[in-house]
């Protein structure tokens, strides 16, 4: 089962991924969290783990993926920087931190001005997670940038769940709506998951929502606010995460 989070920045895409994934492995799952937003680095604290190193650099770098996806571009290939399927196991072990069994890998990260665009991280996302070969009783979360990059990429070609994540803003609402389209351009329906709201702000979104793909409403959670003010790992309870994991353990 492959897990696809997206949003706005600020919306708590990673808060979510990082509740879901301890949510399911209390549910028998060895959970694989992959970070494919090149400009956050706030996932592996909410997780309580170590960076790996990035997929990118053990591939041999930025330039190196780059000049293999221009060659492969101007030769009129697929632009492919994997050539093999991936299992959780075949991953380069210093590209993974693992507590037990949560697995962490990040594709790559922008470290230096004036080094460039993103381009060989959304490839090289996209092949790791069409390529990536799962066990029954393994789920990758694909935990994406803000925005729609992951889309016009084709990440999300190779996923079975897109849950994207909205704050009560008209911003949030307006992405929902060319997240939608772009995704039923792959052939994948969006689901919705309202977060920091309140019962007044809920019935306004899903008023410009509808009600059919909003699977969960989040309220605003104080404990989450202050330990992602801090640092610290997430483990509060969130009620409304079981009914997340138990739909996409249903419709996967």
């Amino acid at each position: 089962m492959k897990i696809l989070i997206c949003g706005k920045g600020g919306s708590g895409k990673s808060t979510l991924a990082s509740l879901l994934a301890k949510n399911l492995l209390t549910k028998g799952y060895r959970v694989l969290v992959v970070d494919t937003d090149e400009s956050n680095y706030g996932l592996s604290t909410q997780l309580g783990m170590e960076d790996p190193k990035a997929l990118m650099d053990q591939l041999g770098g930025k330039a190196a993926i780059l000049n293999k996806q221009l060659s492969a571009f101007n030769a009129g290939k697929p632009v492919i920087t994997l050539n093999e399927s991936w299992t959780i196991d075949e991953i380069p072990s210093e590209c993974v931190t693992k507590k037990g069994d949560l697995y962490l890998m990040q594709i790559g990260k922008v470290h230096h001005f004036e080094e460039g665009c993103a381009c060989p991280m959304g490839g090289l996302a996209k092949d790791f997670v069409c390529q990536l070969n799962l066990a029954p009783k393994d789920v990758a979360i694909i935990d994406t940038e803000a925005g729609t990059e992951h889309l016009a990429r084709g990440v999300a070609s190779g996923v079975d769940v897109v849950l994207m994540v909205l704050d009560p803003s008209c911003e949030s609402i307006k992405l929902s709506e060319k997240t939608s389209a772009m995704a039923s351009e792959a052939h994948k329906s969006v689901y919705f998951i309202l977060n920091k709201i309140n019962a007044s702000l809920a019935e306004t979104m899903l008023n410009k929502l509808g009600k059919t793909r909003v699977i969960a409403q989040i309220p605003f959670n104080q404990s989450i606010q202050q330990k992602g003010l801090t640092g610290e790992e997430l483990e509060t309870d969130v009620p409304e995460i079981e009914a997340i994991a138990n739909f996409v353990i249903q419709n996967s």
